[in-house]
């Protein structure tokens, strides 16, 4: 099949191109470092010309909520629009598993707009709800790093591989729409901290941490809004199994 995945060259993205090329398939990169622009729509029909199916793992500016949605809003816009220009019969956008349960997080706001405009569009859609990745705890982490010390929520999340994750998404693009798909999620529930010490442990820096409930990540977010639901497809790979990959 031919797919093209918006957002290829970030760290999903490129994990997606190289599952579906491992399996024979033509894929075509979109990326605004590549010549399409998704904010604008240049060089969309161009890129999409043959595509069957699309994959969305685009990723937003951090920026205030109203502009995340109006980011989110005209990328998806100009997207579904070339996509029906060009007959694809299928798109996929990689979700968040909670998106629906939490307000003032400005990148979930962005989030649930890509998902209503994906299921009121033209073309068949898979909306696929995934948890936190492996890395997540020690990137928020750096967000706030200062002189050794970083602020970090104590979250409970069900991390997920990325690299599954990827092949997850690339199995979904080479079938039928299904809707809102499953739950995807890792295989066991983690402490946020407790991944960033790990991680950074793990990759020879030495950061201390401390839990907090900051702006974007406030009490709404706490328990188990953040949990896969009933029925969740639960990935192979361990979060253990993934630190070991980080030494």
């Amino acid at each position: 099949m031919r797919i093209a995945i918006a957002g290829a060259t970030g760290n999903i993205g490129a994990l997606t191109v190289a599952a579906l090329e491992r399996g024979g398939h033509d894929v075509v990169r979109i990326s605004r470092s590549l010549g399409v622009d998704l904010s604008t729509g240049d060089g969309l029909d161009d890129a999409l010309a043959g595509v069957e199916a699309v994959v969305d793992v685009t990723n937003g500016p951090a920026v205030g909520e109203a502009e995340t949605v109006a980011y989110f809003g005209t990328a998806t816009r100009n997207l579904l629009a070339a996509e029906e220009r060009a007959g694809v019969r299928h798109h996929v956008l990689l979700s968040i598993v909670g998106i629906h349960r939490v307000e003032g997080n400005a990148h979930y706001a962005g989030k649930r707009e890509q998902e209503r405009l994906v299921a009121a569009g033209p073309v068949p859609w898979t909306v696929v709800p995934a948890t936190q990745f492996h890395d997540f705890a020690a990137m928020v982490a750096g967000w706030t790093e200062r002189d050794g010390v970083a602020t970090i929520a104590p979250l409970l999340v069900q991390p997920i591989a990325p690299a599954d994750v990827a092949d997850i998404l690339a199995e979904i693009a080479l079938g039928e729409p299904q809707g809102r798909h499953a739950d995807v999620a890792g295989p066991e529930p983690q402490d946020l901290v407790d991944m960033a010490r790990r991680t950074n442990e793990a990759r020879g820096r030495t950061v201390r941490l401390v839990p907090t409930w900051s702006a974007g990540f406030g009490l709404a977010m706490a328990g188990n809004v953040l949990l896969p639901g009933e029925g969740a497809r639960i990935a192979p790979t361990t979060f253990n199994e993934w630190l070991a990959e980080q030494r």
